[in-house]
């Protein structure tokens, strides 16, 4: 999702708790230039976890662009509720956002910069706040 590679410390660990977890399988696998790789794959037990996870959703989440997206790459698998429930609880964020930036823009002499930031601001929330009315009509469509 375009996020920044993940440092080795803080991925090596992890999978050795998802397997201990059991939530991933590992095997070993020839590699590009004759070496050994291990090659982690979800098990059933994971998918599940991945899944119930996905289907809570925080106004933590909620104010994440990143925990919003993520959930809409896998909408398609959560409960009707819980798609609800991300819809329902971006917006809200975004209304709240919205609300704080027009309160500073009506406020505060905000200079031309700081006016332009906070108009550009409020422009993405408008279109975020559109892109989330065409993913409800997009989302009637699933069974």
């Amino acid at each position: 999702m375009g996020r920044e590679e993940m440092h080795n410390n803080i991925v090596y660990p992890m999978l050795r708790r998802f397997l201990t977890e059991k939530w991933v399988s590992k095997r070993a696998v020839p590699g590009d230039r004759g070496q050994t790789r291990q090659q982690y794959a979800l098990t059933t037990e994971g998918r599940k976890t991945f899944f119930e996870r996905m289907n809570s959703f925080s106004e933590s989440d909620a104010s994440s662009e990143e925990a919003f997206s993520l959930r809409l790459g896998v909408f398609a698998g959560l409960r009707p509720a819980s798609r609800e429930a991300v819809f329902s609880g971006r917006e809200k964020y975004l209304e709240r956002l919205d609300g704080k930036l027009a309160t500073l823009q009506a406020s505060m002499d905000l200079g031309k910069f700081g006016a332009e930031i906070i108009r550009y601001k409020r422009k993405q929330i408008a279109m975020e706040q559109e892109w989330i009315r065409h993913l409800r009509r997009i989302a009637k469509t699933l069974k």
